[in-house]
């Protein structure tokens, strides 16, 4: 023990935030691993017989569901990727948010399942695409609420404009306004709804030409410290 150390207390370890690289790296797993799921909620019943051709076109609702679905989880990783591109750390927050995000995503497929099965019965079809409806709001105001921490945090490069931080925050949240009034139009009309949830999905992965400046070049790998 040096002199001078007596009666004082061992300095607590400072606990090393979260490499956002490392979180970029799972949530990409998450989101390759539901997004494969997918097309396991796809088969032709084994009573086909011999008219499979009949039997293969009667499974349209789970073509359907499984394009809206690939379609709005693609999207959201579109989406997820660009927040994580302008961070540059992050914090227990946004981590956790991150962890919510990522654990409605992974529902995703339980709710495609509903949409598969149930499309055609009057009833039950509209509650599996209102529960569909509200499980693909829920991920796009998890994303919302990602990007707002991010920016109120300073959680991105002291050198992004705020004119950059706008555009993106547009793009990455066009589509809540439009899951509301799908959610009350699978009410009365759910094919209708789906397919509206399908031209969002489809909005949100189309790049905007000429909106706002280029994005950040990707920050580089392996420089020494």
């Amino acid at each position: 023990m040096e002199p001078g150390d007596e009666g004082e207390p061992p300095e607590e370890p400072s606990r090393r935030p979260m490499s956002p690289r490392r979180l970029e790296a799972f949530s990409d797993g998450v989101f390759a691993i539901a997004i494969t799921l997918l097309v396991l909620e796809i088969s032709v019943p084994e009573d086909a017989g011999d008219d499979l051709l009949h039997a293969f076109v009667a499974e349209w609702p789970s073509y359907l569901a499984y394009v809206v679905s690939f379609a709005t989880i693609g999207a959201a990783w579109l989406s997820h990727s660009a927040i994580t591109e302008y961070v540059e750390k992050v914090d227990p927050v946004f981590v956790r948010l991150n962890l919510l995000l990522l654990m409605v995503v992974s529902f995703v497929p339980f709710p495609t399942r509903l949409l598969a099965d149930y499309i055609g019965d009057t009833g039950p079809e509209r509650v599996a695409a209102t529960v569909y409806g509200l499980t693909l709001l829920v991920v796009g105001l998890l994303q919302a609420a990602l990007w707002l921490h991010a920016i109120r945090a300073e959680l991105t490069p002291a050198g992004t404009s705020e004119y950059e931080l706008r555009v993106l925050a547009r793009r990455l949240t066009p589509g809540g306004g439009g899951y509301v009034v799908l959610v009350l139009v699978g009410l009365f009309a759910p094919v209708v709804a789906v397919f509206g949830y399908l031209l969002i999905a489809f909005g949100l992965m189309v790049p905007v030409q000429g909106q706002g400046p280029p994005a950040r070049p990707r920050r580089a790998r392996g420089r020494s410290s």
